[in-house]
């Protein structure tokens, strides 16, 4: 738990891990006790097709989580890992499903239904959107840069997303699978919630989008009328991101920046920020829907 810049009170999460219940290469105890030790206050086990209710493990809180996944390894033939949040109850899903079955089962149990690593599993705007009830989707995903893909980051599928209308809540995690120094302990979320905050507020907090996704630097993204300020911890990069394809001042770099603006033009209709810090750790806002007025 941390206070950010604004005395906001925020937990540090990681909702997406696995354990020797699936395939992952540490017990749960393991795991619990890795992420505990680096300060976490609330992770997600989700191993695949093995549902865990909310709970304690070795002192740290855990929501309830799993991973379903569709579609084998072949991304020109549709592939689907969706994390299953915060439910209620085990959602009752079988393995000869769509990708829609799953998120409709998810939802019926009142979880939220994650569109895991979409640049890993080569998912494309297009597919997604046909898709109803995402909660939200990974911007950035430790373990498919630390294992063999090299895709961990799915900017462009969350702009191509944006400009369909799709503004997903964007959450950055681990993944981890392999705990070898590369994969734990890396991304995650900053929430803007107290500690005694239930499962059901948790939920309601990421759909919200009161958090920000990080590996270590703080950002905030605000919007006053047409003006679009960052406000972040010291970044040698400050970056926008929107429909436009160009437009100036949209990245700023330098040394120790904790601050940068921009004017959106009327056709732009959403934007989000990125910044970088000295040691090469990111940070990523979630999406402004800039369609909708401000007062």
């Amino acid at each position: 738990m941390m206070t950010d810049m604004f005395g906001q009170t925020r937990l540090k999460v990681n909702l997406h891990l696995h354990t020797t219940d699936s395939d992952g290469h540490k017990t749960p105890e393991e795991a619990a006790a890795i992420y505990r030790e680096a300060g976490y206050d609330i992770i997600a086990v989700t191993d695949h097709w093995k549902y865990r209710e909310s709970g304690m493990i070795g002192g740290l809180r855990i929501l309830s989580g799993a991973e379903y996944n569709i579609g084998g390894g072949n991304g020109a033939e549709g592939v689907f890992h969706i994390l299953a949040l915060g439910c209620d109850r085990e959602p009752c899903i079988d393995r000869d499903v769509l990708a829609q079955d799953i998120i409709d089962g998810i939802n019926r149990c009142g979880g939220l239904a994650v569109l895991a690593h979409p640049a890993w599993s080569l998912n494309t705007a297009e597919q997604t959107c046909a898709l109803e009830g995402i909660g939200a989707t990974e911007i950035y995903n430790t373990v498919s840069d630390a294992g063999e893909s090299s895709r961990p980051y799915s900017g462009d599928f969350v702009d191509s997303s944006a400009c369909r209308g799709r503004l997903y809540p964007l959450i950055a995690d681990d993944d981890t699978h392999y705990y070898n120094g590369e994969d734990e302990t890396t991304s995650y979320i900053m929430l803007a919630c107290g500690p005694e905050a239930s499962d059901t507020e948790l939920l309601e907090a990421i759909r919200r989008k009161d958090f920000y996704a990080t590996q270590g630097p703080e950002l905030h993204l605000f919007r006053e009328g047409n003006r679009i300020t960052v406000k972040c911890s010291p970044a040698d990069r400050i970056s926008f991101f929107s429909n436009a394809v160009w437009a100036k001042g949209r990245c700023v770099r330098g040394s120790s920046l904790t601050e940068s603006s921009c004017e959106v033009q009327p056709w732009e209709t959403f934007i989000r920020a990125e910044v970088t810090a000295a040691d090469g750790r990111k940070a990523w806002s979630n999406t402004i829907d800039l369609r909708q007025q401000t007062e």
